[in-house]
Protein backbone atom coordinates (compact mmCIF):
# COMPACT_ATOMS: atom_id res chain seq x y z
CA UNK A 1 0.00 0.00 0.00
CA UNK A 2 1.02 3.33 -0.92
CA UNK A 3 2.18 5.88 1.39
CA UNK A 4 -0.79 8.33 1.63
CA UNK A 5 1.33 11.70 3.08
CA UNK A 6 4.72 12.55 1.09
CA UNK A 7 8.18 11.76 2.77
CA UNK A 8 8.86 15.03 3.42
CA UNK A 9 6.05 15.28 6.00
CA UNK A 10 8.23 12.73 8.13
CA UNK A 11 10.11 16.07 9.34
CA UNK A 12 6.67 18.64 9.41
CA UNK A 13 6.13 18.27 12.95
CA UNK A 14 9.93 18.61 14.01
CA UNK A 15 10.18 21.89 11.73
CA UNK A 16 7.03 22.90 13.51
CA UNK A 17 8.00 22.91 17.05
CA UNK A 18 11.39 24.14 16.45
CA UNK A 19 9.86 27.20 14.50
CA UNK A 20 7.31 27.49 17.62
CA UNK A 21 10.17 27.75 19.51
CA UNK A 22 12.03 30.43 17.79
CA UNK A 23 8.86 32.58 17.39
CA UNK A 24 8.15 32.16 21.44
CA UNK A 25 11.63 33.40 21.82
CA UNK A 26 11.84 36.11 19.64
CA UNK A 27 8.36 37.33 21.05
CA UNK A 28 9.28 36.78 24.72
CA UNK A 29 12.69 38.72 23.93
CA UNK A 30 10.82 41.56 22.00
CA UNK A 31 8.72 42.15 24.69
CA UNK A 32 11.17 42.08 27.29
CA UNK A 33 12.74 44.84 25.45
CA UNK A 34 10.40 46.84 24.59
CA UNK A 35 7.77 47.02 27.31
CA UNK A 36 10.30 47.51 30.34
CA UNK A 37 10.18 50.23 32.56
CA UNK A 38 12.82 52.07 30.79
CA UNK A 39 10.20 53.04 28.46
CA UNK A 40 6.68 52.37 29.63
CA UNK A 41 6.26 51.69 33.40
CA UNK A 42 5.56 54.72 35.41
CA UNK A 43 7.37 55.50 38.67
CA UNK A 44 10.47 53.62 36.76
CA UNK A 45 13.33 55.68 39.60
CA UNK A 46 16.59 53.76 38.98
CA UNK A 47 19.52 54.74 41.18
CA UNK A 48 22.14 56.72 39.97
CA UNK A 49 25.58 57.01 40.14
CA UNK A 50 25.24 60.84 41.92
CA UNK A 51 22.61 61.72 43.66
CA UNK A 52 21.05 64.29 41.26
CA UNK A 53 18.15 66.57 43.79
CA UNK A 54 16.25 68.46 41.00
CA UNK A 55 14.28 70.17 43.21
CA UNK A 56 17.06 71.40 45.19
CA UNK A 57 18.40 72.56 42.18
CA UNK A 58 15.54 74.05 40.55
CA UNK A 59 13.37 74.80 42.71
CA UNK A 60 15.52 76.57 45.47
CA UNK A 61 18.26 77.51 43.59
CA UNK A 62 16.53 78.69 40.73
CA UNK A 63 18.49 76.79 38.21
CA UNK A 64 17.12 76.58 34.61
CA UNK A 65 16.75 73.52 32.88
CA UNK A 66 18.93 73.91 29.83
CA UNK A 67 21.70 75.11 31.95
CA UNK A 68 22.42 71.07 32.14
CA UNK A 69 20.14 70.14 29.04
CA UNK A 70 21.83 72.61 27.00
CA UNK A 71 20.61 71.01 23.33
CA UNK A 72 17.32 70.51 24.16
CA UNK A 73 15.82 73.70 22.25
CA UNK A 74 18.04 73.29 19.29
CA UNK A 75 18.56 69.12 18.94
CA UNK A 76 16.60 66.28 18.78
CA UNK A 77 17.99 64.79 21.69
CA UNK A 78 17.82 66.48 24.86
CA UNK A 79 21.80 66.03 26.32
CA UNK A 80 22.98 64.65 29.64
CA UNK A 81 25.08 67.27 31.27
CA UNK A 82 28.98 66.55 31.30
CA UNK A 83 31.74 66.90 34.01
CA UNK A 84 32.15 69.82 33.07
CA UNK A 85 28.62 71.35 33.84
CA UNK A 86 28.73 69.71 37.29
CA UNK A 87 32.22 71.01 38.04
CA UNK A 88 31.33 74.84 36.91
CA UNK A 89 29.87 74.88 40.37
CA UNK A 90 31.01 71.77 42.52
CA UNK A 91 34.93 72.88 42.25
CA UNK A 92 33.94 75.35 44.82
CA UNK A 93 30.42 73.81 46.20
CA UNK A 94 30.46 71.08 48.24
CA UNK A 95 33.41 69.98 46.77
CA UNK A 96 34.59 67.61 49.62
CA UNK A 97 31.40 66.07 49.40
CA UNK A 98 31.34 62.38 49.35
CA UNK A 99 28.36 62.11 47.70
CA UNK A 100 30.12 63.50 44.57
CA UNK A 101 32.59 61.58 44.61
CA UNK A 102 32.28 60.37 41.24
CA UNK A 103 32.06 63.44 39.91
CA UNK A 104 35.55 64.21 41.31
CA UNK A 105 36.84 60.86 40.21
CA UNK A 106 35.58 61.27 36.63
CA UNK A 107 37.22 64.86 36.71
CA UNK A 108 40.37 63.98 37.88
CA UNK A 109 40.66 61.16 35.00
CA UNK A 110 39.95 63.38 32.18
CA UNK A 111 38.57 60.62 30.13
CA UNK A 112 35.62 58.99 32.42
CA UNK A 113 32.15 59.86 31.87
CA UNK A 114 29.66 59.51 34.53
CA UNK A 115 27.36 56.79 34.03
CA UNK A 116 24.08 58.51 34.09
CA UNK A 117 21.19 56.14 33.82
CA UNK A 118 18.72 57.42 31.41
CA UNK A 119 15.41 57.06 32.55
CA UNK A 120 13.29 58.84 29.49
CA UNK A 121 13.97 56.82 26.59
CA UNK A 122 11.82 56.09 23.85
CA UNK A 123 12.01 52.54 21.55
CA UNK A 124 14.54 52.81 18.73
CA UNK A 125 12.00 52.46 16.33
CA UNK A 126 10.57 55.74 17.48
CA UNK A 127 10.96 59.11 16.39
CA UNK A 128 10.83 62.22 19.08
CA UNK A 129 12.20 65.46 18.71
CA UNK A 130 12.65 67.30 21.54
CA UNK A 131 13.78 70.91 19.85
CA UNK A 132 10.40 70.60 18.00
CA UNK A 133 8.34 70.13 20.91
CA UNK A 134 9.58 73.12 23.16
CA UNK A 135 9.65 75.49 20.21
CA UNK A 136 5.98 74.82 20.08
CA UNK A 137 5.32 75.50 23.33
CA UNK A 138 5.34 72.25 24.91
CA UNK A 139 6.81 72.17 28.25
CA UNK A 140 9.14 69.51 29.78
CA UNK A 141 6.24 69.30 32.57
CA UNK A 142 3.94 67.15 29.97
CA UNK A 143 6.30 64.74 29.43
CA UNK A 144 8.73 64.27 32.27
CA UNK A 145 5.87 66.05 35.35
CA UNK A 146 6.99 68.81 37.89
CA UNK A 147 10.97 67.52 37.76
CA UNK A 148 11.12 70.60 40.11
CA UNK A 149 9.64 68.87 42.40
CA UNK A 150 11.89 65.22 42.61
CA UNK A 151 14.19 64.74 44.86
CA UNK A 152 14.54 61.33 42.93
CA UNK A 153 13.35 61.81 39.36
CA UNK A 154 11.06 59.11 37.90
CA UNK A 155 9.06 58.32 35.08
CA UNK A 156 5.85 60.32 35.30
CA UNK A 157 4.16 59.30 32.72
CA UNK A 158 4.16 55.70 30.30
CA UNK A 159 5.26 57.89 26.90
CA UNK A 160 3.45 54.57 25.15
CA UNK A 161 2.31 55.41 21.35
CA UNK A 162 -1.25 55.71 22.61
CA UNK A 163 -0.22 58.52 25.05
CA UNK A 164 1.18 60.35 22.53
CA UNK A 165 -1.45 60.23 19.90
CA UNK A 166 -3.44 61.59 22.72
CA UNK A 167 -1.64 64.50 22.83
CA UNK A 168 -0.95 64.76 19.15
CA UNK A 169 -4.89 64.68 18.37
CA UNK A 170 -5.59 67.38 20.93
CA UNK A 171 -2.51 69.17 21.34
CA UNK A 172 -4.49 72.11 23.10
CA UNK A 173 -3.98 70.25 26.18
CA UNK A 174 -0.32 70.58 26.00
CA UNK A 175 0.50 74.14 24.84
CA UNK A 176 1.51 77.25 26.65
CA UNK A 177 2.87 80.43 25.81
CA UNK A 178 6.46 79.95 24.53
CA UNK A 179 8.18 82.38 27.38
CA UNK A 180 6.92 79.84 29.78
CA UNK A 181 7.42 76.96 28.35
CA UNK A 182 10.81 76.06 31.43
CA UNK A 183 8.71 77.83 33.98
CA UNK A 184 7.62 74.54 35.54
CA UNK A 185 4.95 75.86 37.59
CA UNK A 186 3.52 77.67 35.02
CA UNK A 187 -0.60 77.35 35.52
CA UNK A 188 -3.52 78.91 32.93
CA UNK A 189 -4.61 81.58 35.86
CA UNK A 190 -1.38 82.94 35.75
CA UNK A 191 -1.75 84.44 31.93
CA UNK A 192 -2.73 88.32 31.99
CA UNK A 193 -5.90 87.66 29.96
CA UNK A 194 -5.53 91.17 28.36
CA UNK A 195 -1.88 90.97 27.16
CA UNK A 196 -2.56 87.55 25.37
CA UNK A 197 -4.82 88.55 23.82
CA UNK A 198 -3.65 91.31 22.22
CA UNK A 199 -0.51 89.46 21.30
CA UNK A 200 -2.30 86.05 20.45
CA UNK A 201 -5.98 86.93 19.46
CA UNK A 202 -8.75 85.73 21.42
CA UNK A 203 -10.06 81.75 21.15
CA UNK A 204 -11.17 80.13 18.21
CA UNK A 205 -15.04 79.95 18.45
CA UNK A 206 -15.30 83.16 20.74
CA UNK A 207 -14.05 86.04 19.07
CA UNK A 208 -17.16 87.70 19.43
CA UNK A 209 -16.83 87.53 23.28
CA UNK A 210 -16.17 90.14 25.14
CA UNK A 211 -13.09 89.00 27.32
CA UNK A 212 -12.76 92.29 28.94
CA UNK A 213 -13.90 91.72 32.52
CA UNK A 214 -12.09 87.62 32.35
CA UNK A 215 -10.15 87.20 34.78
CA UNK A 216 -8.19 83.95 33.66
CA UNK A 217 -8.03 81.70 30.72
CA UNK A 218 -8.64 77.79 30.76
CA UNK A 219 -6.18 75.98 29.67
CA UNK A 220 -8.42 74.66 26.78
CA UNK A 221 -8.98 78.77 25.07
CA UNK A 222 -5.22 78.91 25.41
CA UNK A 223 -4.22 75.59 23.39
CA UNK A 224 -6.47 76.96 21.03
CA UNK A 225 -5.76 80.59 20.49
CA UNK A 226 -1.78 78.66 19.84
CA UNK A 227 -2.28 76.17 17.95
CA UNK A 228 -4.56 78.40 15.84
CA UNK A 229 -1.53 81.15 15.71
CA UNK A 230 1.35 79.32 15.29
CA UNK A 231 -0.19 76.31 12.86
CA UNK A 232 0.48 73.67 15.41
CA UNK A 233 -0.83 70.21 13.44
CA UNK A 234 1.26 67.14 14.68
CA UNK A 235 0.71 64.12 12.66
CA UNK A 236 -1.86 61.67 14.63
CA UNK A 237 -2.77 59.20 12.01
CA UNK A 238 0.19 59.14 9.49
CA UNK A 239 2.88 56.79 10.75
CA UNK A 240 5.55 58.52 9.25
CA UNK A 241 5.13 61.39 12.17
CA UNK A 242 7.42 58.84 14.07
CA UNK A 243 8.56 56.35 12.76
CA UNK A 244 11.25 57.11 10.25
Amino acid sequence: MANFFPRWTNWLPLKIIICGGVLSVGVSAAVTYYFTNKYTNVGYQPNQPVPFPHDLHVSQLGMDCRYCHSFVEVAAHSNVPNTQVCMNCHAQVQKDNPKLAAVRTSWESGNLPIEWVQIHKTPDYVYFNHSVHVNRGVSCVSCHGRIDKMEVVQHENPLSMGWCIDCHRAPETALRPQKDVFNLGWQPQNVNVQDFIAKFGKPPGEESKDFSKVDALTQRQIGLTLKAKTSVNPPDTNCWGCHR
